[in-house]
């Protein structure tokens, strides 16, 4: 398998299918490269360069005892895109990936980056304190925290079967398959990495990084994410990033990257074209 090495020698996984103007996916909690297959094999097959990373701490990269934050993850980011020589670069990030993307931004700039897409994504700051009054409560990310060291493997599947994909909702039809796919691919993280990964996505202010963004921008997001609110997260970042385009997903939850798929490969394709 293909790995880059990240500067304290962190091995980074990644999946390179396709050929064209790159196309770079980040992924979420607490996932990895293949949360994104769906949309990978789309871009490819319509003439992109597609490149998908597993995050340390996550699927097939090295579970590191450090470096579970931010910082570290786009600087791992930055080493994927520079040991590939990748320009001209469209970043998409989903949930924790959107953070991810905008702190590479923040702190390298958009030399190589020609556009930027947010899906579901956490950014611009998902935790509630004094000056971010509207955020989440501490105690929602603290519940998390307590049931992974409970019961990873339940935690996890709590959550693809309730919130993560709507399963909760009247009428909701997630298939067994996609709830199995996203209790697997948990598993396969460290559980260092993924609990700490938790204060990652949830604490961190990603708020001067969108306010370095200077590339055009796409921010989707659902209506009914019971994950990263949609008030909270893109409708936030759209009002944010200058200029930045947001398409809302009426009723659709979480966990567009499967439930809506076809949409939005769609709509990644169209802004990629546009």
């Amino acid at each position: 398998m293909p790995f880059v090495n990240a500067a304290d020698g962190t091995r980074i996984h990644y999946k390179d299918w396709g050929t064209g103007r790159p196309v770079v996916l980040s992924h979420g909690w607490p996932l990895n490269a293949d949360s994104w297959e769906a949309q990978q094999l789309f871009l490819a097959t319509h003439g992109y360069r597609v490149v998908a990373h597993d995050r340390r701490g996550h699927g097939r990269s090295d579970q590191p005892w450090h470096g579970n934050e931010m910082n570290t993850y786009a600087d791992d980011l930055a080493t994927l895109i520079d040991s590939l020589d990748l320009r001209d670069v469209t970043l998409v990030g989903f949930s924790t990936g959107g953070g991810e993307v905008v702190r590479y931004i923040g702190r390298h700039g958009t030399a190589r980056v020609a556009q930027l897409v947010l899906v579901s994504a956490v950014p611009p700051f998902m935790l509630r304190t004094d000056d971010n009054p509207g955020g989440v409560p501490a105690e929602v990310f603290d519940a998390i925290r307590a049931g992974s060291l409970a019961d990873r493997s339940q935690l996890y599947h709590d959550l693809a079967d309730g919130p993560f994909f709507g399963n909760n909702r009247p009428g909701a039809e997630v298939s067994q398959g996609i709830r199995d796919a996203f209790w697997s691919q948990g598993m396969q993280s460290g559980h260092r990495g993924a609990y700490e990964c938790v204060a990652a996505f949830s604490a961190t202010d990603f708020r001067a990084d969108l306010d370095a963004v200077d590339v055009p921008t796409l921010v989707i997001h659902g209506d009914d994410d019971q994950v990263v609110p949609f008030e909270v997260g893109g409708r936030a970042s759209a009002a944010r990033i200058k200029n930045a385009a947001l398409k809302v997903y009426p009723g659709a939850p979480h966990g567009i990257t499967d439930t809506h798929r076809d949409q939005l490969g769609a709509d990644l394709l169209d802004f990629l074209n546009s």
